[in-house]
């Protein structure tokens, strides 16, 4: 879903003005999340869906056509959905919607949309598995029995992340190869806050609880965290003696003066963490999570350094930029800084 939101900055923010207007949504970020890291002609397959409103500006659909993306422009006879976000300290984010929302459901989707790779669904646990459903339930008349089955990434929607909500969020994890709250949505589920601080040894306590569930038909899927500026942790099960195998992953800014606004940044992670995924199993057929959780990092880091989205351009070679950077050269910083913490442990 396509956002025009009005940010409000934390109370120990530097600049308390509110931006106004700004090009967001959960559905936005996450697929520029994945753009990042899929330049033309693949950047087609990038698809989403954007319904505009009456009031819906030229100058976004040329920022949106920029981008070459499979996007579904379609007109709603009403107002853009807008949002205001409100931040607190610690990362916390406060939000909701100014006008009434256009819910995307598994029918609107096209031939072409339908036969995706991978979903990423943001929604509460009983509409994941609707979703899900409905989604293999069409592939299946679209593609034949023959036809395999997408990876979906459930986000779950942070109101429904509380212990009431906890069995139904047990229900739903073998519907999905990969389920990613962030640090305190997870310890919503069981109950816990994590106060001024981030407690990591938290975040492995509850998310093996989850891992110990299963995740997926064969229990073979990702648990994901996103943890603010403290970056992410990544577990799966696997053959080790532990019977799992994980890593926290760091942000890729460690200096928090680069960082301009975190709104849309957990999307944008998870556009470029599903792009990874989709990669390494063409290639490779494996499962990657942990190495796909480098991309997602990377495509993060470009959306928190501003307010609004990325900004597109070109290098005086015609190159495509991100914010003046190349995002290929961003990756290797970031593999060289992850290879550096791994010596230095």
């Amino acid at each position: 879903m396509l956002l025009r939101n009005d940010i409000y900055p934390a109370p120990s923010h530097p600049d308390q003005t509110p931006q106004k207007n700004i090009i967001g949504g959960a559905g936005t970020y996450s697929a520029i999340g994945a753009r990042l890291l899929s330049p033309p002609p693949s950047s087609r397959s990038v698809g989403w869906i954007v319904d505009t409103g009456t009031d819906f500006p030229p100058e976004l659909r040329e920022i949106i056509a920029s981008w070459q993306t499979g996007v579904l422009l379609r007109p709603r006879d009403a107002l853009t959905t807008r949002g205001w976000n409100g931040y607190g300290e610690n990362d916390h984010r406060a939000f909701k919607y100014l006008t009434e929302k256009k819910r995307l459901t598994a029918d609107d989707l096209t031939d072409e949309l339908l036969a995706a790779k991978s979903f990423h669904l943001i929604c509460s646990p009983t509409r994941c598995v609707e979703l899900v459903k409905r989604i293999r339930d069409r592939r299946r008349e679209m593609l034949g029995p023959g036809g395999k089955d997408p990876i979906i990434i459930w986000e779950p929607v942070p109101d429904m992340c509380t212990l009431a909500e906890l069995d139904n969020t047990l229900h739903t994890l073998k519907w999905v190869d990969v389920i990613s709250p962030n640090h305190e949505e997870l310890a919503a589920l069981f109950d816990f806050r994590h106060g001024n601080s981030f407690d990591s040894c938290a975040v492995v306590a509850q998310a093996s609880r989850l891992l110990e569930h299963g995740i997926g038909i064969e229990r073979k899927g990702a648990i994901v965290v996103r943890c603010g500026k403290e970056g992410c942790y990544v577990v799966e099960r696997s053959s080790s003696a532990k019977g799992r195998s994980s890593s926290f992953f760091p942000a890729f800014f460690l200096d928090s003066s680069r960082v301009i606004d975190p709104t849309g940044c957990g999307n944008g992670f998870l556009g470029g963490f599903a792009m990874g995924l989709v990669k390494f199993m063409e290639a490779e057929g494996v499962f990657r999570p942990q190495d796909a959780a480098i991309w997602g990092t990377v495509a993060a880091s470009f959306c928190i350094q501003q307010v609004g989205v990325p900004v597109l351009g070109k290098d005086s070679d015609q190159q495509e930029t991100w914010n003046g950077e190349h995002v290929e050269e961003r990756m290797l910083k970031y593999s060289l800084q992850l290879s550096r913490q791994d010596d230095w442990m």
